[in-house]
């Protein structure tokens, strides 16, 4: 199938959030936990986590456009400039995909759907104590994406909490061993496993692909 992108904009629109959102492979499963003003927790399930740095460490979020109301885990971040961005477990990730069901702004979704508020090192937002893999992050930026209204959030990574047993020497993750969620489109679900290890890339150590 081809389609250009006249097309593209013809087609149904939840066909075409469907293909469009699923068509760039699998992303992270991130829960997203944050507490308003006013001390109600909220966690909600995000697969628009990117890497943006490492030094600083920083860490970017897409929103989607606020139109209506400002969303709860949106507002929340804006108020207290602190949330955490939690790996989905592969035991919990209906419970994760529940989380994005439109709650009252008045009830938790870490109670409606089954995980544990957990709070470390004195950080104000809630991590997800069934998450292998939680980072607590500080808001330094939000840049409005004016094409289509979506928001980029940049975070500061301020503690990390990583098992050793799946922590390579070299600092890498193993996010198989971690039981790490990848998702697709809006509600697909998918089980992490590593291929293989390369070293890093250099072109005179380049192997003969022709064999």
């Amino acid at each position: 199938m081809h389609l250009s992108n006249n097309q593209i904009k013809q087609l149904d629109r939840i066909y075409r959030l469907n293909l469009i959102n699923s068509i760039t492979g699998i992303k992270p499963a991130n829960l997203i936990g944050s507490k308003s003003k006013d001390g109600i927790s909220n966690v909600a399930i995000f697969s628009s986590v990117i890497h943006l740095g490492s030094n600083p460490a920083l860490i970017g979020m897409v929103f989607r456009p606020q139109v209506e109301t400002k969303r709860d885990t949106y507002r929340n971040i804006l108020e207290t400039e602190t949330y955490t961005i939690n790996h989905v477990p592969l035991s919990k990730t209906e419970n994760a995909h529940f989380t994005s069901a439109k709650f009252d702004a008045e009830e938790s979704e870490f109670k409606k759907c089954g995980f544990t508020e957990e709070y470390l090192a004195e950080f104000p937002a809630p991590f997800v104590q069934e998450s292998r893999i939680k980072l607590g992050v500080k808001l330094e930026q939000m840049i409005p994406i004016e094409i289509n209204g979506t928001i980029l959030a940049i975070g500061s990574v301020e503690h990390l909490f990583v098992p050793d047993d799946v922590l390579s020497e070299n600092g890498f993750t193993d996010l198989g061993k971690a039981e790490s969620t990848g998702i697709s489109g809006v509600n697909s679900y998918y089980k992490l496993k590593k291929v293989a290890d390369y070293p890093y890339a250099k072109p005179n150590e380049l192997p003969d692909f022709s064999l």
